[in-house]
C-alpha cells in the first residue's frame, strides 16, 4: 500500500511540475502581453533617467506595448533597487543597473537590501559614460601637464570635487592620484549638480566628471582629458590620459538592463535582442553619444553578466585604494 502511494505522490507530483513549467513556457511565449514599468533608481533628470526614458521610447515602438518609466529614487539608488529585486521575474518589470547601484555601492553600504551577486538577471548592456578631467574655463590650467606639474610642485595645493564620498567622481580621482603620486585634496558635495556648480565658478580647481559633457561643449568648463580606450563622440579634439601617458587611467560609470533573479531565458534573451536593436538604431545612438556616452557593440545576456561580476570586484579594488568607509 505505501509504494502505490509513493507512486501515485511522485506521479501527482511530476503533473504539478509539468503544469507549471507548461504554464511558464506559455507565458514566455506570449510575452509581452501587458505593459512593462521600467524602474529607475535615481531621480527624475538625470543620466540615468535619461537613458532610461531613451530605452522606454524606443521598447515601446518595437515590442507593441507600452514601457513605462517609474522614478524610485533614494540612498544613493539602493531603495528603488531593493524594491525592484522583489518583484515578479516574469518581464513586466525592469530596472536600469548602473555602475553605483550594482558594483560601487555592495562595498560602501552594510544593508542594501539586495544581494548583487545573486538578484539579477542581466539583460543587455546599453552605454558607458567615461570621466573626463575638467578645469574652469578661465584655469590657468591649459592642459593636463599643467595641472599634473603644479600638483606635483605644490603637494596639498589643489583640490577636486565629487557628488560624495564613494561616487564615480571621487573614485576616478582616486586612481589618477594612485597613478601619478600627486597629492590633492576631496571636497565631497552632495551630488554631482552642486560640485559642477562649485567647478564652474571656480570654487574647485579640478574635477573628474561623467555629466558635464554639456558644460564644456558650451564653454563653461575647460576638458583637458577622457579617461576612456578611445576618444569620445560628443569631445573628439579631448585626449585620452592614455595618449597623455597615462594607459591605466581608465575610469567611466556604465548603464544596463536587468531583470529580477529568475526570469525565464526565453524573456531575456527576447529583451536581450530588443534593447541592443533600440541602442544601435542611428537616432537613439545619437543621443547617448551628446550625452557623452560610448555605445558599446551588441553582446548577449551572458557576457552582460561576466561583465557585471567583474566590475563588482573591480569597484572593491577601487573603493579600497580610495579609503572610502562602509556606511
Amino acid at each position: 500500500m505505501r509504494v502505490i502511494r509513493q507512486k501515485l505522490f511522485q506521479t501527482l507530483l511530476a503533473g504539478v511540475i509539468a503544469g507549471v513549467c507548461s504554464t511558464t513556457a506559455a507565458a514566455s511565449s506570449n510575452y509581452p502581453s501587458a505593459p512593462i514599468k521600467l524602474v529607475v533608481p535615481w531621480s527624475p533628470g538625470g543620466a540615468t533617467d535619461v537613458l532610461g526614458r531613451l530605452i522606454a521610447k524606443g521598447l515601446t515602438e518595437r515590442i507593441g506595448q507600452t514601457v513605462v518609466v517609474e522614478n524610485h529614487a533614494g540612498a544613493g539608488g539602493n531603495i528603488g533597487t531593493a524594491s525592484f529585486v522583489r518583484e515578479k521575474p516574469d518581464g513586466y518589470t525592469l530596472l536600469v543597473a548602473t555602475s553605483s547601484t550594482n558594483a560601487a555601492n555592495p562595498h560602501l553600504y552594510k544593508h542594501l537590501g539586495f544581494d548583487p551577486a545573486k538578484d539579477f538577471s542581466p539583460i543587455a548592456f546599453v552605454a558607458k559614460i567615461p570621466n573626463v578631467l575638467e578645469v574652469p574655463k578661465d584655469s590657468s590650467f591649459k592642459t593636463y601637464k599643467d595641472l599634473m606639474d603644479y600638483a606635483k610642485a605644490h603637494p596639498g595645493k589643489l583640490n577636486y570635487g565629487s557628488a560624495g564620498v564613494g561616487s564615480s567622481q571621487h573614485l576616478a580621482a582616486s586612481l589618477l592620484k594612485h597613478l601619478t603620486g600627486i597629492n590633492v585634496v576631496h571636497i565631497p558635495f552632495k551630488g554631482s549638480g552642486p560640485a559642477a556648480s562649485a567647478l564652474m565658478g571656480g570654487q574647485l580647481d579640478f574635477m573628474i566628471d561623467t555629466g558635464s559633457v554639456n558644460q564644456v561643449k558650451a564653454g563653461s568648463l575647460r576638458a583637458l582629458a577622457v579617461a576612456s580606450e578611445e576618444r569620445t563622440a560628443a569631445l573628439p579634439k579631448v585626449p585620452t590620459f592614455a595618449e597623455l601617458g597615462l594607459p591605466d587611467m581608465i575610469a567611466f560609470a556604465w548603464y544596463g538592463i536587468v531583470a529580477p533573479a529568475g526570469t525565464p531565458d526565453e524573456i531575456v534573451s527576447y529583451l536581450n535582442k530588443e534593447i541592443n536593436a533600440v541602442v544601435q538604431s542611428p537616432e537613439v545612438k545619437q543621443h547617448l553619444e551628446d550625452m557623452g556616452a560610448q555605445v558599446p557593440p551588441p553582446s548577449d545576456a551572458k557576457a552582460f553578466s561576466s561583465f557585471m561580476q567583474s566590475e563588482l570586484s573591480r569597484y572593491g579594488d577601487l573603493i579600497k585604494m580610495s579609503g572610502a568607509k562602509m556606511e
